[in-house]
């Protein structure tokens, strides 16, 4: 959701490719927690989950800060832990849907990183077409691969 309203104020802002890159990754981020929940539903109780997502938006620059600094923590701690966990509780359904992520999540730092120098220069991030993989939420400039090189969809 805060991607999302990241948008908002990038398009206030007058960044429309900043705008549309959060919208893109925002329904990337989707995709993953559509995928984690989907794979886990065998699972009964209320488990709760910690995202340690930043808040406090500010400017352009400022939510891509927070966004870098999300993601970078994504790849980092929590998707490492994730794995290790599904692993330990042979949790493959899971495992699957957290190697899809976290892959797909060092896409994401790179584009909001390029989208960030843009806008610490007052100007609006130049991106091609945004594609996502409708299964594992990979995200790239340009072209859709015949193949998503993730999944393999």
């Amino acid at each position: 959701m805060r991607y999302t309203i990241f948008a908002g104020i990038a398009e206030q802002q007058g960044y429309k490719n900043t705008s549309r890159l959060f919208k893109a990754i925002a329904y990337a981020e989707r995709i993953h927690s559509t995928n984690h929940f989907s794979r886990l539903s065998h699972l009964n109780g209320g488990y709760v989950t910690i995202g340690m997502a930043g808040f406090g938006p500010g400017d352009t620059s400022k939510n891509l800060n927070i966004a870098i600094e999300g993601e970078t923590y994504e790849i980092n701690e929590m998707y490492p832990a994730f794995l290790e966990i599904a692993k330990i509780q042979g949790e493959e359904q899971a495992l699957q849907s957290f190697k899809w992520a976290y892959e797909a999540e060092k896409t994401h730092a790179e584009l909001f990183k390029k989208a960030k120098e843009a806008a610490d220069k007052k100007a609006d991030a130049k991106l091609a077409k945004i594609q996502i993989c409708e299964l594992c939420g990979y995200t790239q400039e340009g072209e859709a691969p015949d193949t998503c090189p993730i999944c393999k969809a």
